[in-house]
């Protein structure tokens, strides 16, 4: 029988010769689990909202994205795109050129970015499941549209439902722009906006998808393109695949996956998760606290016992052991109660959206808060729990003992 652990549980669960114990015990354990409430639901709708921008930006970026590791632009004469159409694992093959641009729109002007696309992007992209406006559509016979963020849309005050609309784009021109004057440093031309695509906000304040030879007619390239987007078949394991395309390209050419492209976003969502995560960390430091009062007030309140377990024959890492059992029996009573209170509200959210996101429908792109959990956080959360509480512990063991030891058992 593991004496120091039996021991411990009753003293945990049996009532003290001061009442002020019993009390300061109960605020540790919901202390504990307060903090670990905190910690599963922050982390849970840290998930949430992660799951939901990266669907939402998924929706608009490629499987696989194909640049030049120097230049601007890719010459297709050296590119061996029938090779790269050949693989088996390709859905489709997206030429693209992009480049910044100025938008206007009556007296409103936006700096922004257009983006070409050949004519499969609307089949494998899913752009309109983003569309708030208008429709997705980018040639209808021999007419070309845009289709615009909701942040330009917005900027220039664009209405997708007027056909009168007509967005005026100005590129730089290529050459040497010190023997240009002012009117003909720029290529301009007028496009009709068909729809407004809402996804993430840096993309929906600058993007504008364009017709392929449209846009590049307006930059003035020829056989020329700033990227290769590639889709693949689902079944299809990117990594495998993104090896082969970088044997096939050799150096001279990057291929990035989904979230090589959006890295920046990506890694913004994940430093703020565990900012948030090391700053409730600290709370819960503050909690363990009254596990050091509760503690040591035990052990004060024990002497006796203490005495009697050294006539017994118990040294002192016996009792080290029974008030650290002690001292952890507090921090994971606390941390499960306050994980199973908080998976439980998380589970609720997930599948009945309880907490919403504001009263008015269609006001935001999802109507509840979103919030994900996963085994991963739970384990984290416990983790520490258990190490914060193990320290409290141990220093208020190490601590407390040397004082008891130096004190004189009365009759």
């Amino acid at each position: 029988m593991n004496t120091p652990f039996f021991i411990a549980k009753r003293y945990l669960l049996a009532k003290k010769s001061h009442n002020l114990i019993n009390i300061i015990t109960m605020i540790s354990v919901v202390g504990v689990g307060v903090g670990a409430f905190a910690l599963i639901v922050v982390l849970s709708v840290f998930n949430g909202f992660e799951m939901v921008i990266s669907s939402m930006v998924n929706r608009l970026s490629p499987d696989l994205v194909i640049e030049p590791v120097k230049g601007k632009t890719i010459k297709l004469i050296d590119f061996p795109e029938a090779e790269i159409r050949a693989l088996p694992q390709l859905n489709q093959l997206i030429k693209v050129v992009q480049e910044d641009a100025l938008f206007r729109y009556d007296d409103k002007q936006h700096v922004g970015v257009i983006k070409g696309v050949s004519a499969p992007y609307l089949d494998v992209s899913q752009i309109d499941s983003l569309i708030t406006a208008g429709n997705a559509i980018l040639q209808f016979e021999r007419k070309r549209f845009a289709i615009v963020g909701a942040g330009v849309a917005w900027y220039l005050g664009l209405n997708p439902r007027n056909p009168a609309a007509l967005m005026q784009v100005y590129l730089p021109s290529r050459g040497n722009p010190t023997g240009f004057q002012f009117e003909q440093s720029f290529n301009q031309s007028a496009i009709q906006v068909a729809g407004v695509f809402a996804s993430q906000q840096e993309l929906d304040g600058t993007l504008v998808i364009v017709p392929f030879d449209w846009a590049t007619e307006l930059l003035e390239y020829d056989r020329e393109v700033t990227s290769i987007e590639l889709f693949i078949h689902p079944e299809v394991r990117i990594n495998d695949l993104k090896k082969t395309l970088k044997a096939m390209l050799g150096v001279d050419f990057t291929v990035k996956d989904r979230f090589e492209q959006q890295e920046t976003i990506y890694r913004i969502m994940k430093s703020e998760k565990w900012a948030i995560f090391i700053i409730l960390s600290f709370i819960l430091v503050m909690a363990t606290f009254n596990i050091i009062g509760s503690l040591s007030m035990l052990i004060v309140d024990k002497r006796k016992d203490i005495q009697v377990l050294k006539f017994l024959g118990a040294d002192k890492s016996f009792l080290s052991r029974l008030f650290l059992t002690e001292g952890m029996l507090i921090a994971v009573l606390g941390g499960l109660i306050g994980l199973l209170a908080g998976v439980l509200l998380v589970l609720l959210q997930q599948q009945f959206g309880l907490l919403k996101l504001g009263s008015e429908a269609g006001a935001f792109v999802i109507d509840a808060y979103p919030v994900k959990l996963r085994i991963q956080d739970v384990l984290l959360v416990l983790a520490t729990v258990t190490a914060i509480g193990g320290f409290a512990a141990v220093f208020t063991v190490k601590m407390a003992l040397k004082r008891i030891q130096k004190l004189r058992i009365s009759d």
